[in-house]
């Protein structure tokens, strides 16, 4: 028997409370509208296991995945008919999957509602196109045969520009509400995160927060009411002492112009940390900015410890990953910085 590897020296905090308090603030703000979760890319990179628990315990019911490989993890911890897979059913095989697990299917084109139709149909939801091009039934479809006979649960739509003032926003609406009049339907859902901002005529029977559950914050009208949910964390692997004179890292881009005690962290490239970090990034230690030095390597990072005398090989610092700020100093998107989060990382 080979023994258990050592802890990782890289985890991701992850604070359930926080993401508990954003789903019941952004059901709130849902009006009559109840909100459900988008936990695909394994909750936008946080892990099913520890946030899928927390928003059923929060009181979220419906759950949307994007891969039919994302499903198992997701039904494993909510009771059949929670979860919605948005790539819907492109074979049979597929078809059947859905069926034996219990999970909805969302039908996305003229295809797809003919592989549910063969086989044996059933409860589904029906994604409609209204502007953003992406997977979607034409709203010219709508009227066919094989999607006026399926059972649709939630009617589906997403909005493109939900985040900023934009008229393609009440274009969407508009469509929505024509596609609700025009095919049979349980539930209708339009809004994502920005989207719920809008207002109650936008919010249909279910909402489909995903950035915002997770600590992004999209929109302004979301600044204070969304609580960070992430925090990465990494170990400090070795202090060393640099002269004046001395560079850091690939291609020298740092040279020290005095004295100076760095530490060496287990995070790099390839645990979503990009290079675009570099000499732009931080670390916290107790309260304390410890700014990345030199370019940002493949498993490491160093960071001037000048400010923390008492940080040593073994302890562990935060990395200063507030979403917004985080998006503003890299170039990153929130919803980047959240999926890009590494295989290295215990959660």
């Amino acid at each position: 028997m080979r023994p258990e590897p050592p802890p990782a020296a890289l985890r991701l905090a992850i604070d359930g409370d926080a993401l508990a308090a954003n789903w019941r603030a952004l059901d709130a703000l849902s009006g009559a509208a109840a909100a459900g979760a988008a936990v695909k890319a394994d909750a936008y990179g946080l892990g099913v296991a520890r946030t899928v628990p927390a928003l059923w315990q929060a009181g979220c019911r419906d759950f949307y995945v994007a891969h039919w490989a994302e499903v198992a993890p997701v039904a494993a911890r909510v009771p059949p008919g929670a979860v919605g897979v948005l790539h819907g059913p492109l074979t049979p095989v597929e078809a059947a999957y859905a069926k034996a697990v219990g999970v909805r299917p969302v039908i996305n084109s003229l295809h797809q509602a003919q592989v549910w139709h063969n086989a044996g149909g059933g409860v589904c939801d029906l994604m409609v196109d209204t502007g953003i091009n992406r997977l979607g039934l034409p709203l010219e479809d709508i009227g066919h045969a094989l999607i006026q006979q399926l059972e649709i649960d939630v009617l589906l739509s997403h909005l493109a520009s939900a985040d900023e003032d934009s008229p393609l926003n009440a274009v969407q609406l508009s469509r929505w509400q024509d596609a609700r009049r025009a095919v049979a339907h349980r539930r209708a859902s339009l809004a994502n995160s920005a989207g719920i901002t809008l207002g109650n005529t936008y919010h249909g029977d279910l909402t489909r927060p995903g950035i915002a559950l997770y600590g992004g914050v999209p929109c302004a009208a979301l600044e204070g009411l969304i609580r960070q949910v992430l925090r990465p964390e990494a170990a400090v692997m070795q202090v060393r002492t640099l002269k004046s004179g001395d560079s850091v890292g690939y291609n020298a881009t740092f040279v020290a112009d005095r004295t100076m005690r760095v530490g060496v962290v287990s995070l790099g490239y390839e645990d979503g940390y990009l290079r675009c970090w570099s000499g732009k990034g931080a670390m916290l230690a107790g309260g304390r900015r410890l700014s990345a030095l030199g370019r940002v390597s493949m498993d490491m990072t160093v960071i001037d410890l000048s400010a923390a005398p008492d940080v040593t090989e073994g302890d562990w610092v935060a990395v200063d990953y507030d979403l917004p700020r985080a998006s503003a100093i890299s170039g990153l998107s929130q919803y980047e910085l959240l999926t890009l989060m590494g295989r290295r990382f215990a959660r």
